[in-house]
């Protein structure tokens, strides 16, 4: 059961193993201060990520690289102060888990000054190692694969990863690595469904899509993305869930029971 209020427990990664056990749904949504997280919270939802996207579409960069340590500490332990039950991840932005040593520093401020229980880190190879580095340490990891963000001037722009089969047999790889290297939740953005779906079907740890099909463990979108303030092109994935509602509220508890009803993302939010 999910409570539409934030009563209960928190919510704890051997609870998100649980749900994926059960197949029941995991809804994750973004939030960057203490006022949308604990409208997040209210909702039910069970995993808020304070993401570096805040770069976009909060400081209004054309991309998430510029955003620092500094910056996702203050904003993590804004979004702290609105949490009660759902579980807190914070990105690790561009660099700042280059080597364990400064992932290990990075993670130490964004749990410990920011509050988050778990740190989100993008790619395989090299960042796998860190990914061991840090569990070997008790920090919790989300690692992020498909569509890495800072990785954008490399993948040569915002595209769906995964379509040819090279690039599909390199992201099953690499999901395999990440969980192998202690990761306990995986990020796919911009996958392919029927990719994600294997990929979910193969690994012990939950799956979170974005632009990944509904076959993944759960859904996360971008706040700001939800509520429809989305600027210039809308990406495929994004819906407007503030549409015929009249309240943020509304619209997450909406959200919410669309992700665990199966019904979002559904084919024309999915490549």
């Amino acid at each position: 059961m999910h409570p539409e209020s934030n009563a209960g427990p928190p919510v704890t990664l051997p609870e998100l193993r649980e749900l994926k056990r059960r197949g029941d749904r995991i809804v994750v949504v973004t939030a960057y201060d203490a006022s949308f997280a604990a409208a997040a919270d209210a909702a039910g939802i069970d995993v808020v990520l304070v993401g570096d996207s805040l770069g976009m579409v909060v400081q209004g960069h054309a991309s998430t690289l510029p955003v620092t340590v500094d910056q996702m500490v203050y904003h993590t332990a804004a979004a702290a102060r609105g949490v009660h039950r759902a579980l807190l991840i914070a990105d690790m932005p561009f660099l700042s888990a280059r080597d364990a040593s400064t992932a290990l520093a990075t993670a130490r401020r964004l749990m410990g000054e920011g509050g988050a229980a778990m740190v989100k880190i993008e790619g395989s190879g090299w960042a796998s190692d860190v990914i061991r580095a840090l569990a070997e340490r008790d920090v919790p990891v989300c690692a992020h694969l498909g569509l890495t963000p800072q990785s954008v001037h490399k993948l040569g722009g915002y595209r769906v990863q995964g379509r040819e089969d090279a690039a599909a047999a390199h992201l099953r790889n690499a999901a395999r690595e990440v969980q192998d290297a202690g990761a306990d939740l995986l990020v796919l953005e911009c996958v392919p469904s029927g990719l994600a779906a294997e990929i979910t079907r193969s690994l012990d740890i939950p799956t979170i899509g974005i632009g990944a099909g509904i076959d993944c463990d759960g859904q996360v979108l971008v706040m700001y993305d939800l509520i429809g303030l989305t600027r210039g092109r809308r990406p495929r994935f994004v819906k407007n869930f503030l549409a015929g509602h009249d309240s943020i509220a509304s619209a997450l508890a909406s959200y919410a029971r669309a992700v665990r009803a199966r019904e979002f993302p559904d084919a024309e939010h999915s490549y």
